[in-house]
């Protein structure tokens, strides 16, 4: 059993990074001005599948962006925090409300913004492309692109790690 898969095992709260992680890191601007960001639908159900064993799910971002509040909308994240500087204090203020610890929280990031608050929690991971301090620190590294599957990836380990992979997916089969 790989250290990550372990570590997986014990996530009951993981956090997100939008940029570089939800997202393939770029940001359109339109003609007014309005910041544009592209999801990934398969990353969406895959955040629903981990909630729907009890996982709770957070985003936690630098940015402050109302087509973030959107998609957690969307997927039913209500653990937001944007226009955050200091990851690991926000990730501190969410496991403190849900009465959980750092032991608990995962938590999935791509840049240096990210490394405190991955150090603290018991699981972290990242993406293929992150920075390279970032790919050191992280437990676990997607296969999928940022953007593109690789928080499936991570929400498909973590599912695996708990045992309910399977159970999950047996409702979708025939």
């Amino acid at each position: 059993m790989s250290s990550a898969f372990a570590k997986a095992r014990q996530v009951r709260l993981m956090g997100f990074d939008i940029d570089g992680v939800m997202t393939d890191g770029r940001i359109y601007f339109g003609p007014s001005g309005d910041a544009l960001k592209a999801f990934f639908a398969r990353d969406g159900l895959g955040l629903k599948l981990l909630a729907a064993t009890g996982v709770k799910i957070a985003i936690i971002t630098g940015r402050n962006s109302p087509i973030v509040a959107r998609r957690a909308d969307d997927l039913g994240i209500e653990l937001l925090e944007q226009g955050v500087t200091d990851k690991r204090t926000a990730m501190a203020r969410l496991l403190d409300q849900a009465g959980l610890g750092f032991l608990d929280a995962g938590y999935m990031g791509d840049d240096i913004v990210d490394l405190a608050v991955m150090a603290a929690c018991g699981f972290s991971a990242t993406v293929a492309d992150a920075h390279p301090l970032v790919l050191a620190q992280a437990d676990m590294v997607a296969a999928a692109p940022a953007g593109a599957g690789a928080v499936r990836d991570v929400c498909e380990l973590i599912l695996r790690a708990q045992g309910n992979w399977q159970r999950t997916i047996e409702a979708y089969q025939a």
